[in-house]
């Protein structure tokens, strides 16, 4: 226990939810890559390379959370550098799942796409703490900008995360109560281009159609799809259901909520993990209530509304402003992509493509998931003193002193004592040393020496 206690610091509710989000991942990751099991060359090798990833995402948040949290204010740095490879993803990018949005370097394939979200939500929150040098109007325009360019070149390849993106960075500037009215007008304008962007998209006629990129075409079928008021399976008595259509993986992610019940059939027995093509990713939750039931989704989705609900707490009782931001920006880019991921399971909005974080198969999204943890937890840490309980009062005195505070009241007590006769403070040297010795004999003496300098 005592190990533990100096291993995990910081707040213990946000390990616990790690925890937990973990131990749900390798079960319903082995379960629901069935379909990768079947090509490889054990049944092993799916759920190995996902363990990989969480081990190191799992070392990643024991560095980050020893990790005094002004050190992220180098994230901010980091944006320029995530422009540059979102910018050569268009030239040199990897296709996978015909997608173009991977890069390829020195062996490792990864998504700068989720390097630039840590990295946006850094420097939001860097621009926002920093009052004393931005006015309101200046912090506005250069949070937008930056939010505007990155988002801008993420939209070309995955349009769901750049809203997604663009989205939290407005939550986080309301938050940061910059001007409302200056937000509202914004806010305004982008919905109205946003409402006319769909429509144009949906009465797009096909002879404009040809001349426009393959993901504008997702997104118009997606759109189509979902207003569509004819049911996805037409039912006529003597003939065959198709349900293998353009509506297939809505399709059966129903028939896996349906199927799964209170309880579900138990990890390793669901059925529609085989037909899903992304069973162990975007419809992962899918998977989770065919095989935990509702109880299970329900118990899924409490652990993410408890992650908000104490990271706001961790956000209330930082003194700091840089650390409330960032935090405020890691804990709702969590909670609100896996909110997105569970709409999308049951079918209450289109199908975006956002895996459940900490949850879903993945290599670079695992990774920088657990990376926001690192930063919740080293906030809570140093920036809101939470799950520091167990350490040694030599420890709290540094980590104090480290954050800018003020050595406890002990420390100077400790080394000055008071002149009994004119009750300032002398020096604990060998001429006045700090004695233990009974308080009344010390009155005695007092009274004594008193009564002999009146004689």
């Amino acid at each position: 226990m005592d190990l533990a206690s100096k291993l995990f610091k910081g707040d213990r509710v946000i390990w616990i939810i790690f925890m937990f989000l973990c131990l749900i991942s390798a079960v319903e990751v082995f379960s629901a890559t069935s379909t990768i099991a079947y090509k490889s060359v054990t049944h092993w090798e799916p759920i190995a390379r996902h363990a990989t990833f969480m081990l190191g995402g799992f070392v990643l948040v024991l560095l980050m959370h020893n990790l005094p949290c002004r050190f992220y204010t180098l994230l901010s740095v980091a944006l320029p550098v995530s422009v540059f490879l979102l910018i050569l993803t268009f030239f040199i990018g990897v296709e996978i799942n015909g997608e173009k949005r991977w890069l390829n370097i020195l062996g490792f394939t990864f998504q700068p796409s989720e390097i630039a979200k840590i990295a946006l939500v850094g420097y939001t929150a860097f621009i926002m703490s920093k009052r004393n040098w931005f006015t309101d109007k200046q912090m506005f325009w250069w949070i937008q900008g930056g939010a505007a360019v990155v988002c801008g070149l993420i939209f070309f390849t995955n349009g769901s995360t750049a809203i997604l993106l663009f989205s939290i960075v407005q939550m986080m500037m309301f938050f940061g109560q910059i001007s409302i009215v200056r937000l509202a007008k914004c806010w305004g304008i982008l919905i109205a281009a946003v409402v006319l962007m769909l429509l144009l998209l949906w009465k797009m006629p096909d002879s404009v159609m040809e001349y426009m990129p393959e993901r504008v075409h997702t997104w118009k079928a997606r759109i189509e799809r979902f207003f569509d008021p004819a049911p996805p399976v037409k039912i006529e008595p003597g003939k065959t259901i198709h349900i293998d259509g353009d509506d297939y993986q809505v399709v059966h992610a129903k028939i896996a909520l349906a199927s799964g019940g209170v309880w579900g059939k138990f990890p390793g027995h669901g059925q529609q993990r085989d037909f899903l093509p992304q069973a162990y990713s975007d419809f992962i939750y899918a998977i989770i209530i065919e095989e935990m039931g509702i109880a299970g989704g329900i118990f899924v989705l409490f652990l993410y509304i408890a992650l908000l609900v104490r990271v706001g707490m961790i956000a209330r009782k930082c003194d700091k402003l840089f650390p409330k931001f960032l935090v405020l920006g890691c804990g709702l880019l969590l909670v609100v992509q896996a909110l997105t991921n569970m709409a999308v399971a049951v079918d209450l909005i289109p199908v975006t493509g956002q895996p459940l974080p900490l949850v879903s198969r993945g290599g670079t999204s695992t990774v920088i998931s657990c990376a926001y943890i690192g930063i919740i937890l080293s906030i809570s840490r140093f920036g809101a003193n939470m799950g520091n309980e167990e350490e040694t009062p030599e420890e709290g005195e540094a980590v104090a002193v480290a954050e800018g505070g003020t050595p406890p009241e002990g420390g100077l007590i400790a080394d000055a004592t008071l002149d009994t006769t004119s009750g300032k403070p002398l020096e604990a040297t060998a001429e006045a040393p700090v004695s233990e010795e009974n308080p009344l004999e010390a009155v005695r003496t007092v009274e004594e020496t008193t009564t002999e300098t009146k004689i």
